[in-house]
């Protein structure tokens, strides 16, 4: 199950030292909610590689400023606390593991 992530826990979680991926979405997003299930389904594929969080951009603003977050649903995939991919809309589950692949 995907982490559910907090302006207060943020830096916390990207700071792992396995792979972070972050979807931030909001509840009244149409494609945010047709990507939740995908987001799922790669966080128990990933469970012991890597983090998978969501971050709720109505409930964490602070956040979403910090890395101007412009549209959603966002993905990014950070490595050692930086960023290092970014996903924009709603894309196949197959690409999102690729990407987060390349960083484990």
């Amino acid at each position: 199950m995907a982490l559910e992530i907090t302006d207060s826990t943020f830096n916390e979680v990207i700071n792992s030292d396995k792979p972070v991926l972050v979807d931030f979405w909001a509840t009244w997003c149409g494609p945010c909610r047709m990507l939740g299930p995908i987001i799922e389904e790669i966080a128990t594929d990933f469970e012991e590689k890597a983090v998978v969080g969501k971050v709720d951009v109505d409930n964490n603003p602070q956040i979403s400023m910090e890395f101007g977050i412009r549209n959603i649903p966002t993905v990014l995939i950070f490595k050692n606390g930086e960023v290092v991919d970014k996903l924009v809309g709603v894309s196949p589950k197959e690409v999102i593991a690729e990407k987060l692949s390349a960083y484990l």
